[in-house]
């Protein structure tokens, strides 16, 4: 039997996404068997991400400096702007390399069953980004489920106004699928045909 301590950084690893119980106690073996190699380096940088991380005022991002490295990216087109859900779709879509732009995050998606309203959401920091001008494309990268595209049809209405290329995520994201959890290929794919909005 483990000791409390031991105990209790299995289950905090536990509950974790991805980490059940018997994956989180090899987890711990493995950090024990590995203190040196892999606990110590993974403590260091646990706590200079916890003593450093914020959310960028600009984007939404979660990072360790405030503008993002992706807002202050000069190599990025400003004139492009991605729209997610959260930040898990904005580090997938960034990992694929194939959108040159900058993005925006909603915070979340739309649903009347969990009580999540425009006014919940980022929705009003994206106009005031749109109101500032330099846009020239939004793409509405909404997850394939009722709740993402019933986002992506409210934000469609709500930026008709703006004189931009409104595009959406086109076919090779599944319905019912999460980006964070496609591969590269499938990513491209969405992207490339992305098609516009209404």
């Amino acid at each position: 039997m483990a000791s409390p301590e031991i105990e209790a950084l299995t289950q905090a690893l536990s509950r974790l996404p991805g980490l059940g119980p018997r994956s989180a106690r090899r987890a711990v073996l493995h950090l024990i068997k590995k203190r040196e190699a892999a606990m110590a380096p993974l403590l260091r940088a646990l706590e200079a991400v916890n003593e450093r991380l914020v959310t960028c005022h600009v984007c939404g991002n979660v990072d360790t400096v405030d503008p993002c490295g992706i807002c202050t990216d000069m190599r990025r087109d400003p004139r492009a702007l991605c729209v997610v859900e959260d930040v898990a779709d904005l580090w997938a879509l960034d990992k694929s390399r194939l959108f040159p732009g900058r993005f925006h995050v909603l915070g979340g998606r739309l649903s009347a069953l969990e009580g999540i309203r425009p006014e919940d959401l980022t929705i009003d920091a994206l106009v005031t980004r749109l109101e500032q001008g330099g846009v020239d494309e939004v793409v509405l990268a909404m997850n394939a489920t009722l709740e993402g595209q019933t986002t992506a049809h409210y934000l469609a209405e709500r930026l008709e106004r703006f004189p931009i290329r409104l595009t959406q995520l086109a076919h090779g994201v599944p319905v019912g699928g999460e980006l964070d959890y496609l591969d590269e290929g499938t990513l491209a794919q969405a992207l490339r045909a992305r098609r516009p909005v209404g």
